[in-house]
């Protein structure tokens, strides 16, 4: 039946019925937008750890680095691992995060610049946000569509996890996505190392695999992806990681900046080592389907030649966590930004808690309306994964400069967006005749944010000395004990 077997269906039941029941009980802690949005910044080590784990951790990053790997070889694990050289920096960023004492990284702009570019980096993140959703949407779906070998189609399988991940975080929230995302992070290195196994026993271990592929495809390096692209990958995210909408409402839902900094830096570390699994699942892949027409589906075929039943039950329950807990959760991100940082400071300023929670829920909608979209028209996981990387770090350069610089102003900020998004879009879009590879991308809209940013700061007037003392003593102070700040409920 739909290229399931009966014990698939029996773990997919099972996996339904625990999330139904922990959405259940989630949807009873949800009293004000405070729990809705930030789960009352109750969360300690552990939940900070599996809900940066499960967020950041996509089944649609795995088919990336399968497919990136199925085509240039083990170069590939560098569509995740250009994360490895900037996780020891969570350690450092993590606790002025949570100093920062805000619920969105657009309530920072707010606090450091003014409303306007509070309202241009909101308009970003939902705009990131609803890319994010559609590509884990496309490649979950993608991993669904091959499994059962075309039985369920891709847009079925796209708009079924849908329904799944808004009926469950419309409910419980934030808080309903950290609690999945422990289930989820299980499930997701069960998912991360399931394949591995069978199909080297398929193609005669590590030794077959090197006797069937030439020695280049082992190599870490390619033409196209040699220390430039790392160094410039890693620089890139560096930068954009706290402009990504989701990072500053994971780490300012701790209790303490140490939950924040263990927590964010552990979560992200356990994601390095599952990335390597996915790599050499994708070199298995070159050996078994040498001549798949489009990547993407290499992790799909992989399971439904290699899984036993119940095992692609288990396989599929993974890709609906990942997609449950990282969906719900950018969700829930999207409609807190719009509902604190749009909707209060341009429609309704003062309103009952209950209308702005009612007014996140709709808003929730729309995102996901979004989320459909990119679904179904983004050319491929890779595209989708590098603009991911880029769009955020257009906001990234303002970001720090407001942290580290006492110079930087609204004028700024907007100065250093434009410099970095107009050259991002002329290259992206070979506006010059020519084609730019990725790296030099980057280095060139960092770059131009950088460098207009500062003129711009150094040309125009600063901000109030007063104003800026108060934002740069709340960033010195640090946060030892749990603080639920008034400023958290609307």
């Amino acid at each position: 039946m739909i290229g399931l077997e009966f014990l698939d269906f029996v773990v997919l039941i099972g996996y339904l019925l625990t999330i139904l029941a922990i959405g259940l009980w989630a949807s009873k802690l949800v009293k004000n937008t405070g729990d809705f949005f930030l789960a009352g910044r109750s969360m300690g080590k552990f939940m900070t750890a599996m809900l940066n784990f499960g967020t950041g951790t996509h089944s649609d990053q795995a088919v990336g680095v399968i497919s990136k790997t199925y085509s240039v070889g083990l170069a590939g694990i560098w569509y995740q691992w250009l994360w490895l050289l900037k996780t020891p920096f969570d350690w450092v960023m993590a606790p002025i995060y949570r100093r920062l004492r805000v619920v969105t990284c657009a309530d920072y702009f707010q606090k450091r610049y003014d409303t306007n570019v509070a309202t241009l980096y909101s308009v970003v993140a939902i705009f990131v946000l609803m890319l994010n959703m559609g590509t884990m949407l496309l490649g979950s779906s993608r991993i669904v569509e091959e499994v059962t070998g075309g039985q369920i189609p891709f847009a079925v399988s796209v708009i079924g996890m849908t329904v799944l991940f808004v009926s469950y975080g419309m409910a419980g929230g934030f808080m309903a996505a950290a609690l999945t995302d422990v289930l989820q992070g299980v499930l997701t290195i069960v998912l991360s190392f399931m394949l591995l196994p069978f199909a080297l026993i398929k193609v005669g271990g590590f030794a077959g695999l090197h006797a069937k592929l030439p020695p280049e495809m082992f190599s870490f390096f390619t033409r196209d992806i040699g220390l430039f692209f790392v160094a410039m990958t890693v620089i890139n995210g560096i930068v954009n990681i706290a402009t990504q909408p989701h990072t500053i409402p994971i780490s300012v839902a701790c209790k303490t900046e140490m939950d924040s900094r263990i927590g964010v830096t552990y979560g992200t570390y356990v994601k390095r080592v599952c990335t390597a699994a996915w790599a050499f699942t994708g070199l298995t892949a070159i050996v078994m389907f040498p001549n798949l027409e489009n990547p993407d589906h290499a992790f799909g075929a992989l399971a439904r030649v290699l899984l036993p039943a119940g095992l692609v039950g288990l396989l599929l329950a993974s890709v609906l966590a990942a997609v449950q807990s990282s969906c719900d959760a950018f969700m829930v991100t999207a409609s807190g930004i719009f509902t604190r940082n749009i909707y209060k400071t341009y429609f309704v300023k003062e309103a009952k808690e209950a209308h702005y929670l009612k007014i996140g829920r709709i808003f929730s909608l729309i995102v996901v309306a979004g989320g459909l979209s990119f679904a179904f028209f983004l050319p491929g996981v890779i595209k989708a994964l590098e603009l991911f990387w880029q769009i955020p770090a257009l906001m990234g350069i303002p970001f720090w400069l407001g942290i580290f610089w006492r110079r930087a102003n609204p004028i700024s900020a907007w100065v250093s967006f434009l410099s970095a998004a107009t050259t991002f879009v002329v290259l992206e879009f070979d506006l010059l005749g020519f084609d730019v590879s990725l790296p030099l991308q980057m280095l060139c809209y960092l770059s131009a944010g950088l460098i207009g940013g500062v003129v711009a700061g150094l040309v125009t007037k600063r901000q109030d000395s007063a104003f800026l003392d108060e934002f740069f003593e709340g960033v010195s102070k640090p946060v030892y004990e749990v603080e639920v700040l008034e400023s958290d409920n609307m």
